[in-house]
């Protein structure tokens, strides 16, 4: 494990590869926890989607994201090390 490269990629191509797994562990996390009026047993605001959340927590999905989206980062840092 004495050549293992912290950088195998370009600083772009590094930014868009962390760029991707974020939108894509974004769209992952953003169900979790999501209850709508009718679960939540209040009244919908007039001209409100049925659908809507209630409290969709978007601050700390962002979060959860951004940890999750590091660790496929690293994932992807090792895989290519030992495959590339």
């Amino acid at each position: 494990m004495s050549n293992f490269n912290f950088t195998p990629f370009s600083l772009p191509m590094s930014l868009a590869v962390y760029f991707t797994a974020w939108w894509v562990c974004l769209f992952a996390v953003l169900p979790f926890g999501v209850r709508n009026h009718q679960e939540q047993a209040e009244d919908l605001p007039e001209g409100a989607d049925p659908g809507a959340p209630v409290a969709p927590m978007l601050l700390k999905k962002a979060l959860a994201t951004t940890v999750l989206a590091a660790v496929a980062y690293c994932v992807t840092i090792v895989l290519a090390n030992y495959i590339g």
